[in-house]
């Protein structure tokens, strides 16, 4: 019996010993929580009910480069409404004239404001919705309302601030402006002037510290922010909303005309790289366009004739050939290998000059330079390209620049048939701001800057950094190879294949080009319509190049016909109305052409008294002081210079007589 006893009382001690252990492990964990780890579960604890949120900071405002708006930032607000914090007598006393006065303010009844604000007071909701997406003084109005004027605590309104950006000229450029945004682990998608600025322009995030209600719901605590939020810089583009809206309905008229797939149009200033316009149309499934994709900067192609360019001034560059270099184009076709190098024409052209071919653009005749000229050395025609930079990317600043394509000697991709083909512009690829890039370059007589989208970036009216003109190449060529190929592009378009678009008013340089969209069989086959060039040719102002993918072949795919009057519409539309000087800077010398036309205008003032000149071809302004101080009546028709006179040249004349003038 004693020695059970004594095996029970061992037992208890066991127990009682695991007891007090367990006692003391609790102590200590308790000692941990409260002074150890306390911290750590106080806050765990406090992030459940409060938690810090950011604000986002306004965006700047995105300008173009005359002080017109593209993309700004406008606040919105959510007016919603603490039912438990409102006392019953203010709650009482306050809600019909609330409702009331919502009821006024944004068109719905009375009744519907009163159920609203009942039932959430007697669901004990601390966070309806009453409306959404205020303007800041809609917004100010409702803070004045019966009850919200007593703020957050007593008056229960509860108003969160966000912010929408606007492109106020709507669909123009949209993908030019482009956007910023970023997800919820912090990653920016980044598109267009918007995306490639956004460091400038999205500021510093505030913070607002808001407290967990029921259903998951976040109420901010009080009015005022923990941090405010810092305003973005303002940025301002290069682009011109004329031109951009002159280029934008030119390229979209042109599309849906001939029902093309998708097109692209980028404007530039000549000497800077300042980019003016660049508008990106796609067709959706209804036949609609719209700013799809900015194939102007990403999509990468075989360029076709409009390559000519780069080819003839590698060729004129290396001496192997001038501008005199006959070649003979056959019947029209010239097998290399098994494949056939053709020409548009059926028949060929003859035996023909560079330039001319450059002209007519004759895929035979460049094939045949190329590769009787380089065949034993194609090394040095491709060096030659690479060395003027055709190999490399502009470095935009914009997003997504598609890579250039240049076959070298031994690459997996070179055949016997590469040399040729790339002499007409196949199996190489650009885009459309690459080409136009070394277009702008020969306009420049051989200096290639880097297109450029933005000119600075300020803080209220304070310039913070300026971009000026970065040169990207000094001397892609020779001055006297930029000079040739200047004057083959001026008569491409006053005698080759760009001459439907020539005009009397100014002179343009460029060169079409017509390439396959894909390598189908000749029905299947789709094209790619461009032109490229610069105006006017004699002082170049603006380069522009055009490229159309997939016009309906029944109405038409050349260059000439799809591409190159959308360059006539743009540049005759910027020529003749917006003014290309915008300060008169003091006169130090005259101009050689204001000198001769003063000189005509003198000299035919000086022979004809009584017998009616010549005067066609003279400008308005000389054309009626001539005439006026002759005695005569002037009636003129139309805008420009004189295309037709009513009194023969040669015809006596008698004072008081009317003279109708015909001008274009």
């Amino acid at each position: 019996m004693a020695i059970k006893e004594k095996n029970i009382l061992n037992r208890l001690y066991v127990i009682a010993g695991l007891m007090l252990v367990f006692a003391i492990v609790i102590m200590v964990k308790l000692v941990n929580i409260q002074f150890v780890e306390g911290d750590l579960y106080r806050q765990k604890a406090q992030e459940r009910v409060f938690k810090t949120f950011d604000i986002p900071a306004n965006r700047g405002n995105l300008y173009d480069s005359k002080g017109n708006l593209l993309a700004t930032s406008v606040p919105k607000y959510d007016i919603r409404f603490d039912a438990v914090t409102v006392k019953d007598k203010d709650f009482r006393t306050y809600i019909k004239p609330l409702t009331q006065a919502l009821a006024k303010e944004f068109g719905q009844s009375p009744e519907y404001y009163n159920r609203l604000l009942r039932k959430a007071r007697a669901n004990k909701n601390r966070y309806v919705l009453v409306k959404r997406n205020l303007g800041y003084s809609q917004y100010m109005r409702v803070k004045q309302f019966p009850l919200f004027e007593f703020g957050s605590n007593r008056g229960g309104i509860i108003v969160e601030q966000r912010t929408v950006r606007e492109h106020p000229i709507g669909k123009i450029a949209e993908r030019t402006v482009g956007y910023e945004r970023r997800d919820a682990q912090g990653y920016y998608t980044r598109v267009g002037l918007e995306g490639a600025y956004g460091p400038y322009l999205r500021g510093k995030e505030g913070k607002r510290k808001k407290q967990k209600i029921a259903k998951n719901q976040w109420k901010p605590i009080g009015d005022a922010n923990e941090v405010e939020p810092l305003d973005g810089y303002d940025v301002i583009s290069t682009i011109d909303v004329n031109i951009q809206d002159i280029t934008h309905h030119a390229l979209l008229a042109q599309l849906e005309a001939f029902e093309a797939e998708h097109g692209t149009v980028v404007v530039m200033e000549t000497k800077t790289g300042e980019v003016k316009a660049i508008s990106n149309l796609g067709r959706t499934r209804a036949g609609k366009y719209y700013e799809k994709l900015n194939y102007a900067v990403g999509e990468s192609h075989e360029p076709g004739s409009t390559f000519k360019l780069m080819t003839l001034v590698a060729a004129l560059e290396d001496k192997v050939i001038d501008s005199s270099y006959a070649v003979d184009t056959e019947n029209g076709r010239v097998k290399f290998y098994d494949r056939t190098v053709k020409d548009s024409k059926w028949g060929g052209y003859g035996i023909i000059s560079a330039a001319r071919a450059f002209e007519l653009s004759s895929n035979t005749a460049f094939a045949k330079i190329i590769d009787e000229k380089y065949r034993d050395n194609p090394h040095k025609f491709v060096n030659r390209l690479i060395n003027m930079g055709l190999d490399k990317d502009l470095g935009l600043s914009i997003k997504g620049e598609g890579q250039p394509k240049i076959p070298y000697p031994g690459d997996d991709d070179w055949y016997g048939t590469t040399l040729p083909w790339m002499a007409h512009g196949y199996g190489v690829a650009m885009t459309p701001l690459q080409v136009l890039s070394f277009y702008n370059a020969i306009a420049n007589d051989g200096e290639m800057v880097k297109p450029r989208f933005i000119k600075e970036v300020r803080a209220w009216d304070k310039t913070k950094e300026r971009f000026d003109k970065q040169v990207l190449n000094p001397a892609i060529c020779s001055k006297e190879t930029a000079k040739i190929a200047q004057e083959m592009m001026k008569n491409v378009v006053l005698r080759g294949t760009a001459d439907n678009i020539k005009t009397t008013n100014f002179t343009i340089a460029g060169k079409t080009g017509t390439c396959w969209g894909n390598y189908g069989k000749d029905k299947e086959r789709e094209y790619i319509a461009s032109f490229a060039g610069y105006f006017p040719a004699d002082n170049p102002m603006y380069s522009c190049i055009v490229v159309i993918h997939k016009p309906n072949k029944s109405k038409g795919y050349y260059g000439n016909t799809v591409a190159a009057p959308v360059f006539k519409a743009i540049a005759t539309k910027i020529y003749n109305d917006i003014p290309t000087i915008d300060e008169v800077s003091p006169l130090v010398t005259e101009s050689n052409s204001v000198r001769k036309s003063f000189e005509e205008y003198y000299s035919t003032a000086q022979k004809y008294k009584t017998i009616m000149p010549n005067v066609k071809g003279m400008s308005a302004m000389d054309v009626i002081s001539l005439l006026e101080n002759m005695g005569l009546r002037v009636e003129l028709k139309g805008l420009g210079k004189v295309r037709e006179q009513s009194i023969a040249p040669g015809t006596k004349i008698e004072k008081e007589q009317t003279i109708r003038l015909v001008l274009s």
